[in-house]
């Protein structure tokens, strides 16, 4: 496919004062990354990233940055934390679509990426509110649809899939017995959509077979990424309160643009 295919990464930016939780150094490169100036933030980029694709990105590192400066706690959620919290993702919608958008099947991939990104800015939105907690899955169960369906099942590696199966499976069950209501359906059923898209994601890369791009490995880590994060929200849940909740959200954003790489 065309230049849309290169991507990389980076991350973060904003002012008010800094949650004193927060890590000393992730402090220390926020303020940085509000008053340097982002070129100097793009440096971090390769040249390609830097001539084409870096600019787009600095309104995303600069969303999650704020996010973090302001470390709204998630105990008292509000309209404001919600905007704050799908900034980043929104940024990310802004990208894809200023690589271009259209209905032709050149661009079936991007479609499904950004139609998963939407999922999933609608899913933060609700789970912004713990009373919103099953539409906020559900949304990102359509999501996972979207991204695994932009994957693709070719190769298939139903060895990788079996394996990938037996890890959500066994989070599933841990997770069982402090599920709630409907939940102890519609948990497992986010699991295996979740996994599916990891399973995608990763079967992509074929090292020894020499059928491994830098795209391809991004959208790996990806997805693995976005399994650590959403499994660290379960046991949050469900199972016993984990410290530092915003950094799941962190690890899911970083996630998504992750994804972005096969661009």
């Amino acid at each position: 496919m065309s230049s849309l295919h290169k991507v990389h990464i980076v991350r973060p930016l904003d002012r008010p004062s800094i949650h004193p939780s927060i890590h000393p150094s992730f402090r220390i490169f926020c303020y940085l990354s509000i008053f340097v100036e982002p070129w100097l933030l793009l440096q971090f980029l390769n040249l390609y990233t830097l001539k084409s694709v870096g600019p787009k990105l600095v309104p995303f590192f600069k969303t999650v940055a704020i996010y973090f400066v302001l470390f709204i706690p998630s105990e008292t959620p509000s309209l404001f934390s919600m905007v704050i919290k799908c900034l980043p993702i929104i940024s990310l919608i802004v990208f894809v679509l200023l690589h271009g958008m259209s209905l032709g099947d050149e661009y079936t991939f991007s479609r499904r990426i950004l139609t998963g990104l939407v999922l999933s800015c609608l899913g933060d939105a609700l789970l912004n509110w713990p009373q919103y907690f099953l539409h906020g899955m559900a949304a990102f169960g359509a999501a996972q649809i979207m991204y695994t369906a932009a994957f693709g099942f070719k190769p298939l590696n139903a060895t990788l899939g079996a394996a990938i199966y037996t890890f959500g499976a066994i989070a599933a069950i841990i997770l069982m017995p402090g599920l709630p209501g409907i939940l102890v359906v519609a948990v497992p059923l986010y699991d295996i959509l979740l996994m599916t898209m990891v399973w995608r994601a990763t079967a992509r890369v074929q090292f020894f077979e020499e059928l491994w791009t830098w795209t391809k490995l991004c959208s790996c880590a990806g997805g693995i990424v976005f399994a650590i994060s959403d499994t660290l929200i379960g046991f949050h849940y469900f199972h016993k309160p984990i410290p530092y909740a915003q950094v799941k959200y962190l690890l899911s954003i970083s996630s998504m643009l992750l994804h972005l790489k096969s661009y």
